[in-house]
């Protein structure tokens, strides 16, 4: 083995989606093309990001490439479906073996509708690349982290929604990203309360909740674009929910319960996460204690996280 190791570490942005069409048909007919399958929708980048860390060693001739996988420090390897897919894809495109150690870290919990799987496979793509030299543009990385995410059903449009920066709209499915960004003030709080995970892939795989998706979410887009502003996509984002019925379906009764209480204090709006057993709100800054107080008669059920809207950029390398 060649003992050389190099490392970089990549912070991605988390994001929560208010609402999204699902679109995995075109005329009636399944899309074949993983790149073309997405949905259109909105929802915004917050303030805790995704690390993900890379370390690499060359290896012998007559070695096979192979890759170790932890997230949140669990071993996962070919568990983890997205990032798995990455590494295979690249595998091809070096002309020696290699081992690689990729360790996806999280501010926000994995599984309950803060993006996390689109920020690590945007962080698994743009590392590999720029550790590897692989020499792809920004846009191919982009492509091969959408592309992940839609074949291994842990997202559709949260790879564009974070290169998108900020709060902004997807107004067309897949790649390449077609998104209008919104103006959001400074003084906007989000805060955060988290009761566990749903499946992304189980509600993806749901013919009934994925019908109901796809008209509610065209609804909202349409909604939105008539009056394109962050109070109005907090209040299409609860309708959506709404017009979905996904907390009945998936018996939310504690998220929607924690909704009804929110409403009764003082802020923008509230919704719950898609997807996931969590609820966020906009409120100003200075007005959060009554709410953070709400949140707080939910413990120990519930995992609380006060955040902002990022409006940053999405990619940032850390190089070691």
């Amino acid at each position: 083995m060649v003992s050389s190791t190099n490392k970089i570490i990549v912070e991605v942005p988390h994001r929560i989606s208010g609402f999204f069409e699902i679109v995995d048909k075109e005329n009636g007919i399944p899309i074949d093309n993983p790149q073309k399958i997405g949905s259109r929708g909105a929802g915004f980048n917050v303030s805790g990001v995704g690390k993900t860390a890379i370390s690499y060693q060359k290896l012998e001739r007559d070695e096979e490439s192979r890759c170790t996988i932890y997230i949140n420090e669990d071993k996962l390897d070919k568990k983890a479906e997205t990032t798995y897919f990455i590494f295979d894809y690249i595998k091809n495109l070096i002309k020696y073996p290699i081992k690689v150690k990729i360790e996806h870290t999280f501010d926000l919990p994995v599984g309950c509708g803060y993006g996390a799987s689109g920020s690590g496979a945007l962080g698994t793509i743009f590392g590999l690349n720029k550790l590897l030299n692989l020499g792809l543009t920004n846009f191919e990385s982009g492509r091969i982290a959408h592309i992940a995410e839609v074949v291994n059903k842990t997202g559709l449009g949260t790879v564009c929604g974070q290169l998108g920066r900020g709060l902004c709209v997807l107004k067309e499915p897949g790649y390449p990203c077609n998104y209008e960004r919104l103006q959001s003030p400074n003084d906007i709080l989000v805060l955060c309360g988290t009761f566990g995970t749903i499946q992304t892939k189980s509600i993806l795989s749901d013919e009934k909740l994925s019908s109901k998706i796809k008209e509610a979410g065209k609804l909202a887009l349409d909604k939105l674009l008539l009056e394109p502003h962050y109070e109005n996509f907090i209040k299409i984002s609860f309708q959506f929910v709404e017009d979905t019925n996904i907390m009945e379906i998936l018996d939310l009764n504690k998220t929607k319960e924690l909704l009804n209480d929110l409403f009764k204090s003082d802020i923008i709006g509230a919704s719950m996460n898609q997807l996931g057993r969590s609820v966020y709100a906009f409120c100003k800054k200075g007005k959060e204690n009554e709410s953070n107080e709400i949140f707080n008669t939910y413990k120990p059920d519930i995992k609380t996280f006060n955040l902002t809207i990022n409006n940053q950029k999405t990619i940032n390398f850390k190089e070691k």
